[in-house]
């Protein structure tokens, strides 16, 4: 699903008259948005095997994944609205992940080789990032999931851990200061 995504944006959700939960199911396979290097996907649903993998500048909103998410990801912006599996973030060295931490059990799943997780703070930029692509997502798929996310943004959100490569982070902090200085 979505290999090599160049642009465009790919929304999924399963037909309105199913009676079953989106965010309890898999919708599309493993190996999704392998190598994507632009464009958007809105996933209402679980994802498969290795969501994101080698994703170089793709946005992508998806519900659950299985187990390698992010991995070797050198760009973009992954949000994951509900439990990821094992190895997450493995040889990621770029881009961000927003990975919702509902039962405080993403460490145990996280590899912490390359990577830091932070907590995100209320009026932060990335509180502002987060609740928008979760505003597009349900606009995109009208996802129950992502109704009731933002019905209960406060709480939702201290439950929320970003996911930073921290060469990546290095880099965006000197380049920060560089624009600090072209400015004043």
């Amino acid at each position: 699903f979505g290999k090599g995504l160049s642009g465009g944006r790919l929304t999924v959700y399963p037909n309105k008259s199913t009676t079953f939960k989106p965010e309890e199911n898999i919708i599309i396979g493993n190996v999704a948005l392998y190598g994507a290097t632009g464009g958007m996907a809105f996933i209402n649903g679980i994802a498969g095997e290795r969501f994101c993998v080698r994703n170089s500048a793709a946005i992508a909103v998806v519900e659950g994944i299985g187990d390698h998410g992010c991995e070797y990801m050198t760009g973009g912006t992954a949000v994951i609205l509900g439990e990821t599996g094992r190895n997450f973030g493995a040889g990621m060295s770029g881009g961000i992940a927003y990975v919702y931490d509902q039962f405080n059990n993403f460490e145990t799943k996280f590899n912490s080789e390359l990577c830091d997780i932070q907590m995100i703070s209320s009026g932060s930029e990335d509180d502002k990032i987060l609740k928008k692509l979760i505003t597009k997502h349900l606009e995109e798929t009208d996802s129950p999931l992502a109704n009731r996310m933002l019905n209960d943004w406060i709480n939702v959100l201290s439950k929320f851990k970003k996911v930073v490569p921290r060469d990546y982070e290095k880099a965006l902090e000197k380049l920060n200061k560089k624009h600090e200085i072209l400015i004043n």
